[in-house]
């Protein structure tokens, strides 16, 4: 299977992922329910007022991890990315999600935001740790 699949069986649709951002010059890391795209984009919600919406707004590299935590072998993705917030209409509409009612309400609510994270390298751990393959935007 290509390597790009390989990494789609893991990122596709949500997953809870280890995001870190810089706080500083120290590493800030926190859960996001984050859904993977086929343009190996990550897609997910937050609040406006969260730390991470200011960090990434200072500096938008940012590594993400996530694994599906089914079965203790499963494969795993380190990723390296760009964060940026989007707090527009027209995008929080397009990614406004039901499940997201509870917190938000509605997509104009002015403290919901999105944040994309763009992959810039996918390292992809295979199942068993038994291999390592880089992806590269």
């Amino acid at each position: 299977m290509p390597l790009k699949e390989q990494i789609m069986e893991v990122i596709n649709g949500p997953h809870v992922a280890a995001v870190a951002t810089l706080d500083g010059k120290l590493p800030a890391v926190r859960f996001m329910v984050l859904a993977g795209l086929p343009d190996m984009t990550l897609v997910g919600a937050t609040m406006k007022s969260s730390k991470k919406v200011e960090q990434l707004k200072k500096n938008p590299d940012t590594a993400l991890a996530i694994w599906s935590g089914k079965e203790y072998s499963d494969p795993y993705v380190e990723i390296k990315a760009k964060g940026k917030v989007h707090e527009d209409i027209a995008t929080k509409k397009k990614y406004w999600n039901p499940m997201l009612e509870q917190h938000f309400k509605t997509p104009e609510n002015p403290d919901f935001v999105v944040i994309v994270f763009t992959a810039g390298e996918i390292a992809y751990h295979g199942k068993n740790m038994s291999s390592l393959e880089i992806w590269k935007r």
